[in-house]
């Protein structure tokens, strides 16, 4: 399933924490936004590292799950500037 995973964090060392630990599931689309592609335990993971991290008075974490139906109607425009990896979308 395709999750896409926002961050709102205060502090410099949490969020960096955040970033790297999204990095490794999935795509920086935005500065504090990425798109994962997660099998239900996957996601159960990431979203438990992340609670760990962050201080819930303080920050905010959000993860919108998209189904194959709604995926594949997603729209992009333009490109990234810098890519960081190519991702291909098998429909």
């Amino acid at each position: 399933m395709l999750t896409l995973i926002g961050y709102d964090i205060t502090s410099p060392k949490r969020l960096s924490k955040v970033a790297k630990v999204c990095l490794d599931y999935g795509v920086r689309t935005q500065y504090s936004f990425f798109e994962c592609h997660l099998d239900a335990l996957e996601f159960d993971q990431l979203w438990q590292t992340l609670n760990q991290l962050i201080d819930p008075d303080e920050d905010k974490l959000v993860a919108y799950t998209l189904d194959a139906r709604s995926a594949r109607k997603t729209r992009t425009a333009g490109q990234m500037v810098s890519p960081e990896k190519v991702v291909c979308y098998l429909v």
